[in-house]
């Protein structure tokens, strides 16, 4: 089935050139356009898209308020941010609000399509680098502190494996890499943070990453550190 994408950025140029890049695609439809976040919202509601490609800053109502009112709802798509800068403080905040990952607008055809299909799939499009560079600089200050808004009640459920492949998810780890540390298969990984992400109730790693720093599972690196 064709996946139905939604595009929503303030500049008419951008947008456009985005949306040929993908309704090009045999496998994805353009359902709609939005100018600002207010209309990117309304537009969801109506055409019920996949994905929604959203810009950060949109006039009426930015792209992360639009992002958190969207992925709020029932059935909600999937969202996929675009940014200027990868160390945007808006970007951290569009993750929060639901976003499932970002990627930069300057990003290669190929690139934006593939994060497309992956985000689609229920997955994220952070790069490990990025997502260790994002959340050591945007990170929230009880988050670098300590553990934050949410209790460490929140992991009661999770066994001693699952709490440390957890970490390792928001370390920036791939399942690769986290199974050649743990000495398990991929497989073995998957499962683990399919169990993670179904008991916490997260819908994907970025939440999870998100957690894991707002319990003070994780740090983030300390200015310097290679990524």
């Amino acid at each position: 089935m064709s996946l139905r994408v939604l595009v929503a950025d303030d500049q008419g140029i951008v947008r456009a050139g985005f949306a040929a890049v993908i309704d090009a695609e045999e496998d994805m439809t353009v359902v709609g356009e939005a100018g600002d976040g207010a209309e990117a919202v309304r537009l969801t509601a109506e055409s019920a898209p996949d994905v929604v490609v959203m810009d950060v800053r949109m006039p009426e109502l930015d792209g992360i308020a639009a992002t958190r009112i969207i992925t709020g709802r029932p059935d909600a798509p999937r969202v996929l941010v675009l940014t200027t800068f990868d160390l945007d403080a808006y970007v951290f905040e569009a993750l929060r609000a639901g976003a499932s990952g970002f990627l930069l607008k300057d990003v290669y055809a190929s690139e934006l399509l593939r994060g497309i299909r992956v985000v689609a799939a229920g997955e994220s499009v952070l790069a490990p680098s990025a997502t260790r560079r994002l959340i050591g600089h945007y990170a929230s200050g009880a988050a670098a502190g300590g553990p934050g808004e949410r209790s460490h009640g929140a992991l009661d459920g999770l066994t001693d494996r699952e709490r440390g492949v957890l970490a390792l998810v928001a370390s920036g780890l791939t399942n690769a890499e986290i199974a050649a540390q743990l000495g398990i298969t991929v497989g073995t990984v998957k499962s683990h943070v399919n169990a993670v992400l179904r008991k916490l109730g997260l819908r994907d790693r970025v939440q999870a990453t998100i957690l894991a720093y707002d319990l003070g599972l994780a740090r983030p690196n300390p200015p310097g550190t290679p990524l």
